[in-house]
């Protein structure tokens, strides 16, 4: 029999890695071509109805303001962008290891887990004059760090809490038949488990930083506070409306620059692995 006429089966042509490129390139340029159209349409509607600049300034003349203020705007930045970075640290260690003291012994959650959510649930304006008095007005940097970290501490703690005890049960049967040692079965099978919750816990915390710095900056800057908030409230003191956009959209620039910072780490932690941080085609 002559196989030589049989037809052979190929697969499918993969796509082009230059149409991948350029598709790619197109996706990241949406959010920016997005931002200008409702920029246009918002300077459109400013001048046509117009607006006063005291109720909307236009995205031109808040340009303008962004410009002129922009060494005061990058040193308040630089203060507020400081307390929320540490704030975010100082969640994500201390959220992971209470989790992971919650996740081994079954006391230590009993006796800690109230007082965590009451924590959380407990309003900043009201225990900010505290926070204030204790550490003293000459810190009120450390003040605004504290408010910050509260902020930020609980989504880190209850989603290290809820990954590590999400571990699979039938591997927890095989640690327990070869007598893991608790180390062993922490390194090897619950914070391999936990850490797509972590890094979600990442996500919420980075922002919530960021809000809570701005925040606490309100409530208990007290006058000594020189970060963004404190220009916003200056900004509105003064009738200074596009100095105040422009202070938002710093800060606004921040917390996406966070959240693509979180979204990295995600991406190197995870993008090798786990179904959340693999790259799907439409």
């Amino acid at each position: 029999m002559d196989m030589s006429a049989a037809p052979v089966a190929t697969a499918d042509p993969p796509l082009p890695a230059k149409r991948s490129r350029m598709t790619d390139t197109t996706d990241r340029f949406l959010p920016l071509l997005g931002g200008l159209v409702f920029a246009v349409i918002w300077e459109a509607v400013v001048r046509g109805f117009h607006v006063s600049p005291f109720t909307l300034p236009p995205p031109s003349l808040v340009l303008v303001t962004l410009i002129k203020s922009f060494p005061e705007l990058m040193r308040a930045l630089a203060f507020t962008a400081t307390i929320s970075i540490t704030a975010f640290l100082l969640a994500v260690f201390s959220g992971v290891a209470l989790g992971m003291l919650i996740t081994q012994n079954r006391r230590i959650e009993r006796m800690v887990w109230p007082y965590a959510i009451a924590l959380q649930v407990t309003p900043m304006v009201a225990i900010a004059p505290l926070i204030v008095i204790w550490v003293g007005l000459d810190r009120a940097w450390l003040a605004l760090l504290i408010l910050a970290w509260i902020v930020a501490f609980f989504p880190m703690l209850s989603n290290a809490v809820v990954g590590m005890k999400s571990a699979d049960h039938g591997l927890r049967n095989v640690f327990a038949l070869y007598r893991a040692s608790p180390w062993q079965r922490f390194c090897y099978l619950q914070l391999p488990a936990a850490l797509p919750y972590i890094v979600a816990g990442m996500r919420i915390s980075a922002g919530l930083s960021v809000i809570g710095a701005v925040v606490a900056e309100f409530v208990a800057g007290s006058g000594s506070a020189t970060g963004l908030a404190w220009v916003i409230v200056q900004a509105g003191t003064m009738l200074d409306i596009a100095r105040m956009f422009a202070a938002l959209v710093v800060l606004g620039l921040f917390g996406l620059a966070m959240s693509a910072t979180t979204g990295l780490i995600q991406t190197l932690l995870l993008g090798a692995w786990h179904e959340s941080a693999v790259k799907q085609e439409n």
